[in-house]
This record gives structure tokens, C-alpha cells and sequence, in this order.
């Protein structure tokens, strides 16, 4: 008996599906997103190790990191002088000039009661501090009305975000802050009013500044200029409370002299008087026999000590 005929194998209508075909199928759209995710997460994170890993920022070089320079440092604290502010009004500097006048802006505390008082809360310690830990409180003097700028809270949380951010002075690893609600700290971010700032920081030439005092411990800010900012800072008002953070503790942690701008359309150095100009020219009128040369360089704003470029 002959065998029956073998039935035909119907032809097939689809490919098999490979491993990635079936996770695909499994998966679906989720699928597709993983991929995206990974490739976010490494740029994330080599984004923060060219901020804060790998190389020290006074280390580094190339195009990641672009730090403008910022004198010698010097021991501030055994200094009385106040730091930071124009040279005595004595004929041969300029009164004045349109890009340091206080721009218009919200209302401000003309005249606080001369005393400050401690916000409350502390932080642990950000930065290596190789070489030191400074401690830190935050203190508005009485009388400051800081609700419209969210209240004690919120200008102490924008100091501690500026200190700890790795762009601040805590890229160099030979620093470090912490900040303390008790004891003697290294130095007091005072936010201070317009007549109160005066006595602490000098007004021979009338513009509004801000200053270290080291006969006091204070790295005194003006209220006006945390409200308002400044004209010649062309960043906003954010930006310009970042730099006044930095560059007062700058002083007060030993960077004493100011700088100028060293190339034209480049980062202004976060020891240059922001405040006043962004241009060496706007500097030099205010002081003719100082470091800034007037040369006609102009820089472009920069809140940070070690800014990203």
C-alpha cells in the first residue's frame, strides 16, 4: 500500500520575529523611549562631571571651563578696612556714573533699625575644603520688609543654592562653606538697608553698594540693589543676586582687589564691579589709578566664579 501524500506546509505570511522584534512587540512604545533615556542620562552626567569631576576648575583646561581671573588672596580678616566699594569722592574721580544709578524698580527698605537678626537653619558642609571650611550665617537687619521677595526663607535658601552651586567659589576645591544658625561664623550675608548700608560700606561717591566689612564680620548686601539690580548687569535680577552673593563672599574670602575685563565680548570676571559697569571705561572713570585700565573692553555679565561656557 503506498503511503499517503505528505500535505503541503502552508507558506508562511510573516517573517519569524527576532529577539528585538519581540521585545519591541512586548514593550511597545516604552520600548522606543529607553533608548532616548540612556543617551539623556550620559549627557546629564558628563554634563555634571565637566562641572565637578574629573579636573579641579582651577585645573582645568580647554573649552569646558572658562575661569576669568581674580588677583591674588589675600588674608582678609586681618584687614579693618571695608572691601569692595568706589575710592573717596576727592576731586579726581568721577561723582558719578549712569551706569552704576540704581535702575527703577519695586519698593525697598530706605532705613532699617541698624540691627540684624539670624534666619534659622543650617547646612552641612558643601565643597572639599582642602584648605579651609568657611561657617556662614544668614541675617537680614530688623526692619527689612522681604515679602516681596518671599520672605527671610527665600533669601536665605538663594545664598545657600548660590554658595552650593559648583560654578560658585566650592570649584575650587580648596574651599568649602557651611552654614550655621549659632556660634561665631566666619562671616554674616547681611541684607541690609539703603541708610544702613552707608556707615557699614562708605558713600563718599553716591552710588548704591554693596561690601565686606571685616571690622564687623559682614559681607553687607544692599536691599535696593537685591530688589532692583543693577543697569550696567544686563542678566536679570536673579543673575545679579548670584553675583553679589559671589562676589561679596569673594572678598570675604580673601579676594580683596578688583579686576577688570580681560577680553572684549568675554566673561566679566566675578571680582569686577558688576554693579557699575561691564565695561573697563565705565570702571576707570571711577577710579582713573585703579586696576581697571580704560582701554574699551567690554565683557559680558557673569554671576560665577567658575561659569560654564
Amino acid at each position: 500500500m503506498s503511503r499517503a501524500a505528505r500535505r503541503a506546509r502552508p507558506a508562511r505570511t510573516a517573517r519569524k520575529q527576532s529577539r528585538f522584534g519581540r521585545f519591541f512587540a512586548t514593550y511597545g512604545w516604552r520600548a522606543y523611549l529607553l533608548p532616548v533615556l540612556v543617551v539623556v542620562t550620559i549627557l546629564v552626567a558628563y554634563d555634571a562631571w565637566t562641572v565637578t569631576g574629573g579636573e579641579t576648575a582651577t585645573e582645568a583646561s580647554g573649552d569646558a571651563l572658562v575661569v576669568p581671573g581674580f588677583g591674588e588672596l589675600t588674608d582678609t580678616e586681618q584687614s579693618t578696612d571695608v572691601i569692595g566699594v568706589p575710592p573717596a569722592a576727592d576731586g579726581s574721580f568721577a561723582g558719578s556714573i549712569p551706569s552704576g544709578e540704581l535702575p527703577a524698580g519695586g519698593p525697598f527698605t530706605a532705613q532699617g533699625l541698624g540691627d540684624w537678626h539670624i534666619v534659622p537653619g543650617t547646612t552641612g558642609q558643601v565643597g572639599v575644603g582642602r584648605d579651609r571650611v568657611f561657617t556662614y550665617t544668614v541675617e537680614i537687619e530688623d526692619g527689612v520688609d522681604t515679602t516681596s521677595f518671599g520672605g527671610d526663607g527665600s533669601f536665605a535658601e538663594m545664598v545657600d543654592a548660590t554658595l552650593a552651586n559648583p560654578k560658585s567659589w566650592i570649584g575650587d576645591e580648596r574651599f568649602a562653606f557651611r552654614r550655621i544658625d549659632s556660634g561665631d561664623p566666619d562671616f554674616r550675608v547681611s541684607l541690609t538697608s539703603q541708610m544702613s548700608v552707608r556707615p557699614a560700606c562708605g558713600y563718599d561717591i553716591p552710588l548704591e553698594v554693596s561690601c565686606y566689612n571685616p571690622s564687623i564680620g559682614r559681607v553687607i548686601l544692599n536691599e535696593p540693589r537685591w530688589v532692583r539690580g543693577a543697569i550696567a548687569f544686563q542678566g536679570d535680577v536673579g543673575s545679579y543676586r548670584q553675583y553679589v552673593i559671589n562676589h561679596e563672599v569673594g572678598h570675604a574670602i580673601g579676594y580683596a582687589a578688583h579686576q577688570p575685563c580681560e577680553s572684549n565680548d568675554g566673561l566679566a570676571p566675578i571680582m569686577m564691579q558688576q554693579t557699575f559697569g561691564t565695561a573697563n571705561d565705565d570702571i576707570a572713570a571711577l577710579d582713573p589709578a585703579g586696576v581697571v585700565p580704560m582701554n574699551g573692553l567690554v565683557c559680558r555679565y557673569n554671576p560665577w566664579p567658575y561659569p560654564r561656557t
